[in-house]
């Protein structure tokens, strides 16, 4: 049973910093390419970050500079780290895995952004 399970969501006050973590199972995780998308009140989900098998990584420009994404393959966990956050990063956050046509989510994790 394959399964995204995200963590580490919250509420944050702008400047601040949080991890989000997605723990993966039932898949051959090493060989997939993991990206963190997110869903802001009012808007369509977007990618975020990706990170292929092999370490490259992609940011969209939103967030390029205030984010990292890694992988640690032995745990099969995806991370999203978030600095200088902003109000406008309120959202939901979502993990995916994707491998030619296999495509799984998590379930999402809500990371508010608020004073």
């Amino acid at each position: 049973q394959v399964q995204l399970v995200e963590s580490g969501g919250g509420l944050v006050q702008p400047g601040g910093s949080l991890r989000l973590s997605c723990a993966a199972s039932g898949f051959t995780f090493g060989s997939f390419i993991m990206n963190w998308y997110r869903q802001c009140p009012g808007k369509e989900r977007e990618l975020v970050a990706t990170v292929v098998p092999g370490g490259i990584t992609d940011y969209t420009d939103s967030l390029k500079g205030r984010c990292t994404i890694s992988r640690d393959n032995a745990k099969n966990t995806v991370y999203l780290q978030m600095n200088s956050l902003k109000s406008e990063d309120t959202g939901v956050y979502y993990c995916n895995a994707r491998f030619a046509r296999f495509d799984y989510w998590g379930q999402g994790a809500q990371v508010t952004v608020s004073s």
